[in-house]
């Protein structure tokens, strides 16, 4: 009687059970997320015949031939009203990212510190506007900061509309809506549980043996906090980040029904190059410069990471 056990079908082809968990996701995304990048990247060097695509590659009589297509990506470069809508796209994702950092963060610290019995139904809280469609939640902040609505008239009675006009969010006092005030508004609303959530789970499972020692030593708790809680709280921080930044970059409805002309984002832009003037090799360029936009960033830092705990190992 043999004392081995029969392989599985990973084993025999030489992979152990590390490769074969870590290649699943990266099989899911090498065809959920690259496959569907690259047939985007090659319409974009494309040229369009009415609803059809000429091939890159033509062979005929003993000739091949590569056909590549700049042309969408040099306009983009030479066009100011791409470069603008980019740089418009990352700062209000930017802002978003921060107010939903300093909003979320203190929400998330107390959770964590919250008796465990209550912990359950803080989180239910923080879920519970996912109960509700996407698009009712921000057609109801229409009604809100729209004329005679609740937040509006709250605004205005307090004085705060005198403020924000005078800061450049709004046009003019009294009128909150389809501004950039409106946008921040929505966007904050909406991702703020996308960054509350990578926080709590991380702060719950910090060791608060460490924050006890911090005080022994001396340290105020305001000191022990910027130097225990929030480094430990990094990848919690690094990761909501991310859930908020990159949606915030292609956002289309929020800005759509939330925004003005001066909000003009990408994911409009998009919108218009693919159904309004049906020109895809043009969507694709923008959709893959976006794309790039954040990608390349992420895998700087992520770089970066990588060698700072190297140098720190």
């Amino acid at each position: 009687m043999s004392n081995h056990l029969p392989l599985h079908w990973w084993q025999r082809l030489g992979l152990r059970g590390r490769s074969a968990v870590i290649g699943v996701p990266y099989a899911w995304l090498l065809i959920f997320f690259l496959m569907p990048f690259l047939i985007v990247l090659k319409i974009s060097v494309s040229e369009m015949e009415t609803v059809t695509f000429k091939d890159l590659v033509t062979y005929a009589e003993g000739v091949l031939q590569v056909t590549i297509k700049l042309g969408s990506y040099l306009f983009i470069a030479q066009d100011d009203l791409y470069f603008l809508t980019y740089l418009r796209s990352l700062k209000y994702a930017a802002v978003t990212t921060l107010l939903c950092l300093a909003i979320g963060y203190p929400f998330a610290y107390f959770m964590a510190r919250a008796k465990p019995t209550a912990q359950p139904a803080l989180v239910m809280l923080v879920m519970l506007p996912f109960w509700t469609s996407f698009l009712l939640r921000v057609y109801a902040w229409k009604g809100l900061l729209g004329e005679g609505g609740l937040i509006a008239n709250l605004l205005i009675s307090t004085g705060v509309d005198q403020f924000l006009a005078a800061a450049g969010l709004i046009a003019s006092p009294g009128k909150l809506m389809n501004t950039p005030f409106s946008l921040v508004v929505g966007m904050v609303y909406t991702y703020l549980p996308f960054m509350i959530l990578p926080l709590y789970a991380n702060l719950s499972k910090m060791d608060l043996r460490l924050l006890e020692a911090a005080t022994d030593l001396g340290a105020t708790p305001w000191v022990a906090f910027w130097k225990v809680t929030v480094p430990l709280s990094k990848a919690g921080i690094i990761a909501g980040s991310m859930l908020v930044f990159i949606p915030c970059v292609g956002e289309f409805v929020i800005p759509e029904l939330l925004g003005g002309p001066e909000t003009l984002m990408i994911g409009r832009v998009l919108w218009d190059e693919f159904f309004s003037n049906n020109d895809w090799p043009m969507a694709s360029a923008v959709a893959v410069v976006m794309v790039l936009l954040i990608i390349v960033p992420l895998a700087l830092f992520n770089r970066y990471q990588a060698e700072a705990q190297e140098r720190r190992a």
